[in-house]
């Protein structure tokens, strides 16, 4: 008796989920990201051979470059609400569009009274403009009432304690270093990070 052939049928997989769930990764991770944003001015950070994760919320970053200081907070909520209590101090008032913009602001290094000035610049505009710096000195107490009361902002909104971390170029003069760790100290802050750059991979902070 003659065997019966089955007929051959090549193998069909179908890709359909396996391209779904791709994409849906991709969609996630692109909408998580955080980009880098450029520095106010040009830093070439110190390198060091010890690598922490700079954490994305509850954080603080005083930059220090070209005999300046800029200072950047994380998270938006906080901003708003950093900005609102410094400008009460120094009898400055922001409108709820003023808040919006200043809680998209990275970093920034401009005197509380040109606060309106800066606020009112594009984009654009803000990446070109020549930002002074704010002051650090003991008459205006600027930096130091930023530092404060961002931290005091985190604590009533967030229930936890900022972190504060200096970002600092390599080549910058010892006497501006030393204005910050001074003002972090005045506030009994003696904890604090220093970013640096790892060999091989990007900035991270240095518990100090």
């Amino acid at each position: 008796m003659a065997r019966i052939k089955v007929p051959r049928k090549s193998t069909a997989i179908d890709m359909t989920a396996m391209c779904d769930v791709a994409f849906l990764l991709l969609t996630f991770f692109i909408l998580t990201a955080k980009p880098r944003t450029d520095d106010p001015v040009p830093i070439d950070v110190p390198r060091s051979s010890i690598q922490i994760p700079v954490p994305d919320e509850n954080f603080a970053t005083v930059t220090v470059g070209s005999n300046k200081a800029f200072f950047g907070i994380e998270g938006t909520d906080l901003r708003k609400a950093t900005l609102e209590q410094v400008g009460a101090i120094y009898k400055q008032t922001f409108t709820p569009e003023e808040l919006k913009k200043f809680s998209s602001v990275e970093s920034f290094g401009v005197p509380i009274a040109n606060m309106h000035q800066f606020l009112a610049l594009s984009s654009e505009q803000k990446k070109t403009f020549a930002q002074p710096g704010i002051p650090r000195d003991s008459v205006t107490n600027e930096l130091f009432n930023w530092i404060r009361e961002a931290r005091k902002a985190t604590a009533a909104l967030h229930n936890v304690q900022m972190r504060v971390a200096i970002k600092g170029d390599s080549k910058e003069d010892y006497p501006v270093i030393k204005d910050v760790i001074g003002i972090l100290q005045k506030q009994k802050l003696n904890k604090f990070s220093l970013i640096t750059s790892v060999s091989g991979g990007g900035p991270a902070p240095k518990s100090k």
